[in-house]
């Protein structure tokens, strides 16, 4: 059976950079607050005009070169998103089309919120385990500043979120290099706790209208004490599931690299594990909570500052809404 690894990564960030001081009129806020609450200095927010699959596109193509191969070489592209372009067709066969991929490749999407990054990768991996793809494209990518409330009483989970995206090329490893296992969990109690409800099929016969948008049922809503709770229960609850599955110690991990969602909940995740602050990768303080693309932007910046090389074990982990959470073991 083969054996899956990371061939390329790249990422991308929009240059328009929000600081806290930028929201304190426009959501009544201070410095202070956001970072106490969450750790976030600044964030990157698209300008008018700028779709996802155009912030997504350069860090597909930088992902593709880095994996040594050209756009037409993919065999599949799955992104994982909640702000596509469209309510549909997902993003994935507008990817495909920018890159002008004149195979009819499959070109889906999903949607598992912060986890979706770590959802993909089991997709991923499993193709090319079975030997059904050889160059498969995965792509978390999120413009959240898109359905945010740019005001006062959006400001609880407005101040929290960026935009970004990464992208990956994933192929079959030739060496000790490659994705040991995944594990993917879910609870669909946590539903009403995070999400936003429109337009969606729940409100019949019309998705969205003008008492929907009167009732905000189109803007996240978070329940961040429940978010909080469940957060720092389940990421290390899924740490320890790889550890366990391919035998290995915390102290066997060269680096924890987690959805960053809040410093907080990594802080609180760090202790829980009686890991040293240094092993979990922190830079949601620089992009604010990018969604799906958080994990393969801490990857980058982490192989960037060399927090870990080739032959290193690093542990992804993820939460988010459904609930959704996930954890990945690699060797680099």
């Amino acid at each position: 059976m083969n054996k899956s690894k990371i061939a390329g990564i790249a990422f991308n960030v929009p240059d328009n950079v929000i600081t806290n001081h930028d929201l304190e009129e426009m959501m009544d806020t201070t410095d202070e607050w956001i970072q106490t609450r969450s750790g976030i200095k600044e964030r990157r927010w698209v300008k008018p005009g700028i779709a996802n699959s155009d912030l997504a596109l350069p860090a597909c193509k930088e992902a593709i070169q880095n994996a040594g191969i050209n756009p037409d070489d993919i065999d599949a592209i799955v992104v994982g998103t909640v702000t596509s372009d469209f309510n549909f067709p997902g993003m994935a066969p507008i990817i495909q089309q920018k890159l002008g991929i004149s195979g009819h490749v499959p070109a889906y999407d999903i949607s598992a919120a912060c986890s979706a990054f770590i959802y993909l990768l089991e997709i991923g991996d499993q193709y090319i385990k079975s030997g059904k793809y050889k160059n498969i494209l995965l792509i978390g990518s999120d413009i959240m500043s898109t359905i945010i409330e740019r005001t006062p009483e959006g400001r609880a989970t407005g101040v929290l979120f960026g935009d970004g995206s990464g992208a990956v090329v994933l192929q079959a490893s030739n060496d000790d290099s490659g994705i040991l296992s995944t594990h993917l969990f879910a609870d669909g109690k946590g539903v009403e706790h995070l999400g936003a409800k429109a337009p969606g099929s729940f409100f019949n016969p019309l998705r969205i209208d003008e008492q929907i948008v009167a009732d905000r049922h189109h803007l996240p809503v978070q329940n961040g004490r429940e978010v909080f709770k469940n957060a720092v229960k389940r990421m290390p609850e899924s740490i320890e599931v790889a550890l366990k599955e391919n035998n290995l110690h915390i102290d066997d991990v060269k680096l924890v690299i987690a959805h960053q969602a809040n410093r907080r909940i990594l802080e609180a995740c760090a202790k829980r594990m009686n890991l040293p602050i240094e092993k979990m990768f922190i830079n949601i303080h620089k992009y604010g909570n990018t969604t799906a693309a958080t994990i393969p932007i801490a990857i980058c910046e982490a192989l960037e500052q060399n927090k870990f090389a080739k032959g290193d074990t690093i542990i992804l982990t993820a939460f988010g809404a459904g609930y959704t959470w996930a954890s990945a073991a690699i060797r680099w």
